[in-house]
Order: structure tokens, then sequence, then C-alpha cells
């Protein structure tokens, strides 16, 4: 019985079930669709290898030695394997289970993904995802050099080298404190505010650049008296009055009812962005990240 692993196969075994549940050698061959002389000569092959009769061939059918029944209660547990091994495979082609690396711009995390991707994993609890935060120009770095599976950004410059998806629009308003003339405001153009005193987010972050250069296109210089590295702590310092800030709409109604500040209406064009969902190539993708992708085009 020296490697039976090796000599041993599925087939055989399959048909050895058979033949067991079945307790006759040709009932055993038309249920498997196969000619009962060749499901005869697997059984001999089996009792070659191991080199003890598994079945008495009798003129009514089949009965099971005592070896056979050893044979068939581990054949079962190897099938039933096989068969848990297939079903789960089976998930990771039709995107039920696997891994998604995803990278997302701070307005998407913040305002739109926690709730996305809870509604998604209802639907798929299996899969997990790996979601790392980045601004907009990391994220398509990460997805340009396979660092991430899918990008969440703004559509910037530089978005026609991917493949790419609407996502969410998000909606930019102005943060003042309540104390604030322009509180009074039922809405504001840049033109308006450019002489104010800012606070804003890194120099890096797609928010800073998008005001920063619609100043330059009146003009102007923006005065940023204060530079943070998170929305929570730029809503913050426009409610002790260091300046005013440019916000997500969803993100400053967070605080509208815990900090002293007004949200005003940003009437300009550009104060209206697009998230998209970026990607490499979608043929390319798991069934896993596609299936997240169709879920979050459709929400």
């Amino acid at each position: 019985m020296n490697n039976l692993l090796r000599k041993i196969d599925l087939t055989s075994l399959r048909l050895f079930v058979a033949v067991c549940q079945e307790k006759n050698i040709a009932r055993a061959a038309e249920r498997e669709f196969i000619a009962p002389s060749a499901v005869s000569r697997r059984i001999g092959e089996i009792e070659a290898m191991i080199g003890l009769p598994v079945i008495h061939r009798e003129s009514r059918g089949i009965s099971v030695t005592p070896v056979g029944e050893t044979v068939l209660r581990h054949a079962l547990a190897v099938i039933a394997s096989i068969e848990a091994l297939d079903a789960e495979l089976s998930q990771f082609s039709s995107g039920a289970k696997g891994k998604v690396r995803l990278v997302g711009n701070l307005s998407s995390i913040v305002q739109f993904l926690p709730e996305d991707i809870a509604a998604f994993q209802r639907i798929f609890p299996h899969v997990d995802i790996d979601l790392e935060e980045q601004n907009s120009t990391e994220v398509m770095r990460s997805i340009r050099e396979r660092n991430a599976d899918l990008g969440i950004c703004n559509a910037i410059v530089g978005l026609e080298q991917f493949q790419h998806l609407p996502y969410r629009t998000d909606h930019l308003f102005l943060m003042v404190p309540r104390s604030h003339p322009l509180s009074a405001e039922t809405a504001v153009g840049l033109a308006e505010i450019v002489n104010e005193n800012f606070v804003s987010l890194g120099a890096d972050a797609a928010l800073t650049q998008l005001i920063a250069q619609e100043a330059i296109n009146l003009g102007k210089q923006l005065t940023i008296k204060i530079r943070v590295s998170s929305l929570d702590a730029l809503c913050r310092m426009v409610h002790v009055g260091l300046g005013i800030a440019v916000v997500p709409q969803q993100i400053g109604e967070l605080y509208l009812n815990t900090l002293a500040v007004k949200l005003v209406p940003i009437r300009d064009p550009w104060a209206i962005r697009h998230l998209v969902i970026i990607f490499n190539h979608r043929e390319q993708l798991t069934a896993t990240a596609s299936s997240l992708v169709n879920f979050l085009v459709n929400k």
C-alpha cells in the first residue's frame, strides 16, 4: 500500500462509492453513465493497489468487505472535502468570497464608503476589504502601480489613463463661524470670499489645490492662516474662529449640532465635484473586486 496517494484517483473512489451505495455494479454504472465493465475494472484496480478485496461479487449484486467499509468511509470523506473545496472556490469565482484592496480619498471615506461597504458586506459577508485613505493623486498612483485593486478619487487631471466609472457627487459648502457676517448669506461665490482668512487641508489635498487654482483664475491668492491634516480638525479650527473653510456638504453637516458653525452653499460650478471609481482594466479585476465595483456604481 506504499504511495497509495499517488496511485488512487478520485474517479475510482467515486465509482466505488456508487457501487457500495447501489449494491450493484450495473446500477452504479447506469448512475455514473459509464459501462459496467469499466466500473468493474476500476474496482479491480483499487483491490490490486490495496492487495485485499473491497467487495464480494454475488449473483444479485455485491456485498462490501470489512476492508471495503474502511475504504468507503475514507472515500466519502475525501469526496465531501473535494465538494466543499469546489463550493468554496465557486464563491471566489462568483465574487462571494475574497479580498479587495481599496484606496479612497478623504471625501469618499468620510461621506459615502462606510455605509456603502456595510451594505455590501451584508450581501457578501465573506469578502474582506482592505481600505486605505489617500489623496486623489496618491489614489491614482496606487492604481497605476497596482498597489490596490480599486481606487475612489475626484475626477481630476490624469483620470484619462484609467478605466473609470461614476461613483458619487460631492457638493462643497463654505463653513464659517456662526458669528461671521457670511453666516447670513444664502449662497456665496469664491469672488466674494477670496480675501478672507482660510483654514485648509495640506497643500497636496485635492480640495486645497482646487480652491487655490480657482483663486488664481480670479487673479487672487488665498490667505491660509493654518493647515491641518483632517477634516475634523479643519471644522474645529473654523469653530474657534481661526478662519473659514470649504468642506464637503455631508461632512460639514455632521458638525452643525456640535460646533458653532454655519454652512453656506457655494454657487460656483467648481463646487460640485464628481467622485469616480478607477481601475486599470475591468477584465483583469478579480470576481470579488468586480462585484464591489458593480455594487458601488449602482448605489
